[in-house]
């Protein structure tokens, strides 16, 4: 056993191919430089060309499309004080935190339900619930739309933040439903011996050992309804209740006119808070993995 050991821990094994520097560059750099390339170039050309003045845009005989020569916040002071990009950018924040509230609370329900009370048939509820996740969305939002004009809630945000979890609950729940799975059922049989309900046992058993799929749920749930644009776009008319995605495409495009500097700078800042809210929780989730329950 000893000697199995130290042959497995020998340099001759394992990752001693990457000792070499023409492999480690070809099989780890190489890849790693298009990855970080393909990720963050969008990023950058969104930044130089919120402050790259409008005279420079299409001017690539006198300069440089990757660079910024003069730069100017004229974009920027544009978008934030003369457009209601401002409101919208509240619009999507309180749009995204209600649906994904709703949507959670939603999915534990009935992950809770689907694996763990065993009944007939609960796989292909889960099975089907997931299956719901695949229908696009522009099949959706036709019969979607009937339902919000006969509850007399077009144009405003409810509409918006009902329609959100018909997208997200599917998936949260087929998420949760293999964390809820990975815990083990001799815990809940423990508790049911010493008198705990249904409900505290989901509340202070499963819920605490499920914290890194309730976040993953959370996130992908945020990130979704951040981004939504059909929806948005049918079920949205006046200006004050857009969100951020349509409220920059159809207020800062005028006929053939597109406002570039404004537009990029708006899509630069509605990005930001998504990639604050992953920076954010990246320490949290894998703290919260190192936690979960090993059967």
């Amino acid at each position: 056993m000893t000697q199995s050991s130290e042959q497995m821990t020998d340099n001759s094994t394992g990752m001693s191919y990457l000792d070499s520097l023409p492999r480690r560059l070809i099989t780890v750099i190489l890849p790693l430089l298009v990855f970080v390339f393909v990720l963050l170039f969008p990023f950058y050309w969104m930044a130089i060309t919120a402050i790259k003045p409008n005279y420079q845009l299409t001017d690539y005989n006198n300069y440089s499309p990757l660079w910024v020569v003069e730069p100017t916040l004229e974009h920027i002071k544009y978008l934030l004080f003369e457009t209601s990009y401002p409101h919208w950018l509240w619009n999507t924040i309180y749009i995204s935190v209600a649906a994904t509230i709703i949507s959670l609370v939603t999915s534990v329900f009935a992950a809770y339900a689907i694996e763990r009370l065993r009944f007939n048939g609960s796989r292909w509820v889960g099975l089907g619930i997931f299956l719901a996740y695949l229908v696009p969305p522009s099949i959706l939002f036709i019969p979607l739309a009937i339902m919000i004009f006969g509850l007399g809630i077009y144009d405003t945000k409810l509409a918006l933040i009902l329609t959100y979890p018909t997208f997200l609950v599917p998936f949260s729940t087929w998420l949760l439903m293999g964390y809820f799975r990975s815990i083990p059922f001799e815990l809940e049989e423990c508790a049911l011996v010493d008198g705990a309900s249904r409900w505290q046992i989901l509340i202070k058993v499963l819920l605490p050992l499920s914290v890194p799929g309730l976040i993953s749920a959370g996130i992908f749930s945020f990130t979704l309804s951040w981004n939504e644009f059909i929806y948005a776009l049918t079920f949205i008319q006046s200006s004050e209740n857009k969100t951020v995605p349509v409220g920059v495409l159809t207020e800062l495009v005028r006929s053939d006119v597109y406002e570039w500097g404004s537009l990029m700078a708006g899509a630069l800042l509605g990005s930001l808070p998504v990639v604050i809210l992953y920076s954010f929780f990246v320490d949290y989730y894998v703290s919260s993995m190192t936690g979960a329950v090993k059967e």
